[in-house]
């Protein structure tokens, strides 16, 4: 039975490579967003507040990152039948202790079939949050694949003796 398994880890680079992609598709569409980047188990990593961004709207871009990464998928309302359940969303917004959040605008980060964190965008309508979320989200795919070489997963341990 395996004990371990490789894994690739989301690193201070790629995130910048999310956010910056991110920012410039904000500035784009004329929409000052709050930006937040997590690793796949939703701990903060990168975030930021362009000038004329909501301050309320922080709390809500990590919110969103944090859920998408947790839930290894995009934010937004449960669906049931096709269709979105107002209960379904809240109840697992409070069920969550707001951990999660059935509003659009958080999307995972993958690499190899892999979510590797995730990226969450507020300040905008939810469209324009997606529109946004989805420019970092592409670029930092795009980024992996231009050099796959270059990302590694975890090295066997070497012994020690």
């Amino acid at each position: 039975m395996a004990m371990l398994k490789d894994s690739f880890r989301l690193t201070l680079e790629g995130a910048r490579v999310a956010i910056d992609a991110a920012e410039k598709r904000a500035r784009q569409i004329g929409v000052p967003m709050d930006i937040a980047i997590v690793d796949d188990g939703g701990i903060l990593l990168a975030f930021i507040r362009m000038d004329g961004a909501k301050p309320a709207s922080a709390a809500i871009a990590f919110n969103k990152a944090h859920s998408a990464a947790i839930r290894r998928q995009a934010t937004g309302p449960a669906l049931a039948g096709g269709q979105p359940n107002l209960v379904l969303s809240l109840g697992l917004a409070i069920g969550s202790h707001a951990e999660q959040t059935p509003i659009r605008g958080g999307l995972p980060l993958e690499f190899a079939n892999e979510i590797v964190g995730a990226i969450g965008v507020s300040s905008g309508t939810e469209d324009q949050d997606v529109d946004v979320a989805t420019a970092g989200a592409e670029a930092f795919g795009a980024a992996c694949r231009a050099e796959p070489d270059k990302q590694r997963g975890f090295e066997a341990a070497e012994s020690h003796g």
